[in-house]
């Protein structure tokens, strides 16, 4: 299994338009975050989980030229917006592609993308095949997908753990039960917004701590905006064995 980082950046995304701070211009190429988002290669099929509204332009980068599912962690526009451009992938593929979503997911894109849903479709909408998750594991091309809630402030959220990976996004808090399915994983991601207190996202302190908690042989920090300053500073405050990941950084050799 090999994991692609789309995207690192928070709901804005790194730079913020208008801002001048010193992240925002940095030359750094670390320094440029996309909305959060991952391509997941599974047994030669391609999973993305989130689209967010940078989504065509993470599969024109990473040259994506088929998808077969996506798994959404939650409903905010910033993991949600770019789904209308699944639409190559379902002239490429000659149908639908499945989404896995909760029931509140589905609900969120049943109403953002209401077009994709109705009895009288304009051709060329896109064509998606809603399969409602919980938190119980399920299978996917081969592996057990085990979805993690999350708590974002008051709005529960999914991360997914394949094999030996996990991913986590938008937390705030993590309950002991869901924390349990956690352990023993080796590679971890997590949010990490930024220093300062914040009612919905783990500031870098409470990410440290968070994983620390789990263990992982490593752990990486996503979903980062301009307050938590620049890739190399940060980088180097860091422990050992917890990295900031950087749009595009590659994971090989994982382990379904």
């Amino acid at each position: 299994m090999t994991v692609k980082f789309l995207g690192t950046g928070t709901s804005q995304g790194v730079p913020v338009i208008a801002c001048d701070c010193r992240v925002c211009t940095s030359p750094d190429p670390k320094d440029k975050r996309l909305r959060s988002s991952i391509l997941v290669e599974l047994n030669n099929r391609n999973i993305v989980i989130d689209t967010g509204p940078d989504f065509r332009y993470q599969m024109l980068r990473e040259q994506v030229t088929r998808l077969d599912a996506i798994l959404f962690t939650h409903s905010h526009k910033d993991h949600v917006a770019g789904l209308d451009d699944v639409r190559a992938f379902n002239r490429q593929k000659g149908g639908a592609i499945d989404i896995y979503g909760t029931t509140e997911v589905h609900e969120a894109l049943e109403r953002e993308f209401y077009y994709a849903f109705s009895a009288k479709k304009y051709p060329g909408v896109p064509q998606l095949e809603l399969h409602q998750i919980t938190t119980a594991p399920f299978p996917l091309f081969g592996a057990m997908i085990q979805p993690i809630e999350v708590m974002h402030y008051m709005m529960p959220v999914l991360g997914f753990r394949i094999g030996d990976f996990t991913y986590i996004t938008d937390a705030k808090t993590v309950a002991e039960p869901e924390a349990e399915k956690i352990k023993g994983t080796k590679i971890l991601v997590v949010n990490a917004l930024q220093r300062d207190p914040h009612i919905s996202h783990f500031t870098l302190d409470e990410a440290v701590a968070f994983a620390q908690q789990v263990g992982a042989e490593q752990t990486y920090f996503t979903h980062i905006s301009h307050r938590l300053g620049r890739h190399e500073e940060v980088q180097r405050e860091l422990p050992s064995g917890i990295s900031l990941a950087y749009d595009g950084l590659i994971l090989t050799g994982l382990h379904a």
